[in-house]
């Protein structure tokens, strides 16, 4: 989906939720930072759907995939009561610099960040807790650091508490950040995918989300596909069946 569509893609809806699938560039809601944006995924679904929405979490302006909303107030407050529990198990993909190691656990507490949207302002560190597992790595032959070549790599990514802005500060604080991350990351590698690969996106998407049912008591399980520019880059770099299955080896 690109920015000019006028629709959301749905991945689920029901009486009570709707998820949708959010494209990279979208914001979610009106934001001071970005005063400029007249488009925000809140208001395109109300238009879509003809009826009032309320956004149940949040993703980055850069980050594509699952974006679950409330249809009704009291679905909203249970849902969001899971959320701030930490019982929501979410699933992300991204692409980094460098190779980590093959699954390991970031436990690193990050200083709460000031959101003037929703009332919050800044604070001290909180726990912060993402596990990772790595499904790809390749080598580029193109020198950017010290080195003659570049590597990167494809993780999936668990984050197991929900701070601002919590996988691009925890891949940065393992120095492995987020390819495309102007905040996070580093400009010459993000520079270099925009050269090879015309990228012009944060490769971080929201794959998976798991919860309860705040009515019916199931169990959830929503996924959205990757969009289509992450899918290109990935196919790219020989990635696609590892983002697919999660299970091929790497390739070098």
């Amino acid at each position: 989906m690109s920015l000019a569509a006028k629709t959301l893609p749905i991945l689920y809806r029901d009486d009570w939720l709707i998820a949708v699938a959010k494209p990279s560039g979208l914001l979610v809601h009106r934001s001071d930072l970005d005063r400029h944006e007249t488009r925000f995924a809140v208001q395109m679904l109300r238009e879509q759907t003809g009826r009032a929405v309320w956004p149940l979490h949040r993703l980055d302006k850069g980050t594509s995939g699952v974006l679950l909303f409330a249809l009704e107030r009291e679905a909203g407050r249970l849902t969001s009561s899971q959320f701030e529990r930490g019982e929501v198990a979410k699933t992300y993909l991204a692409v980094v610099r460098g190779h980590p190691d093959v699954c390991g656990e970031i436990d690193h507490p990050l200083a709460r960040e000031a959101d003037d949207h929703a009332g919050i302002v800044a604070g001290p560190p909180q726990a912060a807790l993402t596990r990772y597992r790595r499904l790809a790595i390749t080598e580029l032959p193109y020198q950017v650091d010290r080195y003659p070549s570049s590597r990167y790599a494809l993780l999936e990514l668990r984050p197991l508490t929900g701070r601002r802005h919590q996988l691009r500060r925890h891949l940065k604080h393992i120095a492995h950040p987020i390819i495309g991350d102007a905040t996070h990351g580093q400009g010459r590698h993000n520079r270099l995918f925009r050269e090879l690969f015309e990228c012009r996106r944060l490769l971080l998407a929201a794959t998976g989300m798991e919860l309860i049912h705040p009515v019916t008591g199931r169990t959830l399980c929503l996924h959205a596909p990757l969009a289509e520019d992450f899918s290109r880059i990935l196919l790219q770099l020989g990635w696609s069946g590892a983002a697919r299955d999660g299970s091929v080896p790497d390739a070098a």
